[in-house]
């Protein structure tokens, strides 16, 4: 099996939604480079989302409504940490 987790990539997320409005990333799906679905339950996450514009890669600029999440997966029984970034205009989730 390929490595799934080596490069930017658009991703499947289900996630839920407090009273407050805060997003909850339950489960993320991508596409490994073998061309095989792959799901992860996320075990942790953390909102690392700014509270101004800014960039924080070369792939990811921060708008004030996107949101990125630091998340832990287990990936073949290790814990991997991942970023993953919420895109509100084009509403698309990001893995990095």
């Amino acid at each position: 099996m390929a490595p799934i987790l080596e490069t930017y990539k658009y991703v499947d997320v289900i996630c839920q939604y407090s009273k407050d409005g805060k997003i909850i990333p339950l489960r993320l799906r991508l596409t490994d480079e073998d061309g095989e679905r792959q799901a992860f339950t996320i075990k942790q996450y953390r909102d690392l989302t700014p509270h101004e514009a800014g960039t924080v890669s070369d792939y990811v600029t921060y708008r004030n409504n996107n949101r990125t999440f630091e998340c832990k997966i287990q990936v073949f029984g290790n814990l991997k940490t991942v970023k993953l970034f919420f895109n509100s205009n084009e509403h698309r989730w990001r893995i990095l």
